[in-house]
């Protein structure tokens, strides 16, 4: 079956129809829409999804070439890159949950996507063919295991494939995005297409039962949350420096290690390196937002230059936060720097403690 940004933007660009997304169909793309929605991916997507929309490069994060995937209804993938996906890496980037990207970006990279990979969208009729799906789950139960669960989990934890069992994405995807996926695959990614080998029944038992696993999800609009200014970077400004001893690979802090270091509240910087919606749900306390894409010289005029350690994090678990740490080294002033290895994912699997942003004080 799928596979999405923890495992595909086939799954990852999968987001239900949303009035937050006025926009009703992709925009006509000029040639300066194609240059920004270019540059904008090379900024935003490449890290993951690769240069050359290849996919797989970070986070499982699919291919961007997939025929199947583009085509598909507009408002769907304009509002998965708008909103993110909970519970996976791929965060919200439209303006109104962090940003940063407006509307018109998204509908623009939408519209580039598909003309790079010279995909038309679907038409009304062909999604209507399919838009209602009136399944056995019982049976598309039995289905998954034999057909799907390998790459996908028994339990919908995904592996190879897509995280399935993702409440977030599955209460938020059209049955016709779901299914059509199952039937055509998605082209230069592992899943296959089933069209040609489960019966239309299966195929729809299948859809039947994937949806049924979004069952007490509830959707909540989030609030937005302010992050601390630039400048007030500093956590125990009196403190005494960390001790991390020996980094792994000369970079590389453990998760153990960091946490028992803030617990004698040293004198250091936490970056988020993520996109900042994500940082507005949970991060590390004392962290600031500085995401991947960020203005290096803002970034690096509000930091200290006096050997303050530096450590960051991402959810990759570390490719955002390397490519951070990278460009810090490469100015030449920031040799105590490090990265979390685990990733904030970790951080909270090992059972250390995250907080949310809060609107009402800088941190």
């Amino acid at each position: 079956m799928m596979h999405c940004r923890i495992a595909a933007l086939m799954l990852l660009l999968s987001m239900v129809s949303c009035p937050g997304l006025a926009l009703a169909q992709a925009p006509v793309l000029t040639e300066t829409g194609a240059n920004q929605a270019a540059g904008n991916y090379q900024r935003y997507c490449a890290l993951c999804h690769g240069k050359n929309r290849e996919g797989h490069v970070n986070d499982h994060a699919p291919s961007l070439r997939s025929r199947s995937l583009l085509e598909s209804d507009f408002r769907t993938l304009g509002e998965a890159i708008a909103y993110g996906r909970q519970g996976t890496p791929m965060g919200g980037y439209i303006e109104e949950v962090g940003g940063p990207m407006t509307r018109q970006d998204i509908g623009q990279m939408i519209s580039w996507l598909r003309k790079e990979a010279a995909v038309e969208p679907l038409g009304a009729e062909e999604r209507r063919s399919f838009e209602r799906v009136a399944g056995d789950a019982g049976i598309g139960a039995a289905v998954y295991q034999q057909k799907c669960a390998t790459c996908h989990g028994p339990k919908g934890e995904g592996g190879t494939g897509t995280a399935l069992g993702n409440a977030a994405m599955l209460a938020l995807t059209p049955d016709h995005f779901l299914r059509h996926a199952i039937v055509n695959g998605r082209q230069d990614t592992p899943m296959p297409a089933f069209g040609g080998t489960l019966s239309e029944a299966d195929i729809d038992n299948v859809t039947a039962f994937v949806r049924s696993r979004s069952t007490g999800w509830t959707a909540n609009k989030q609030e937005l949350r302010k992050p601390p200014p630039l400048g007030g970077y500093v956590i125990n400004p009196q403190g005494n420096a960390p001790d991390f001893g020996e980094l792994k690979d000369g970079r590389y802090v453990s998760a153990a290690v960091l946490a028992r270091e803030l617990k004698k509240k040293p004198r250091m910087i936490l970056l988020d390196t993520r996109v900042t919606s994500m940082w507005q749900m949970a991060h590390i306390e004392g962290a600031v937002p500085v995401p991947y894409y960020a203005n290096r010289d803002e970034a690096i005029a509000s930091l200290p230059r006096d050997g303050t350690w530096i450590v960051a994090y991402c959810e990759c678990p570390r490719a955002a936060a390397d490519s951070v740490v990278k460009w810090l080294r490469e100015e030449g002033k920031f040799a105590n720097t490090a990265v979390l290895y685990e990733g904030i994912q970790g951080w909270v699997s090992l059972g250390h403690p995250v907080v949310a942003g809060d609107a009402s004080k800088p941190e």
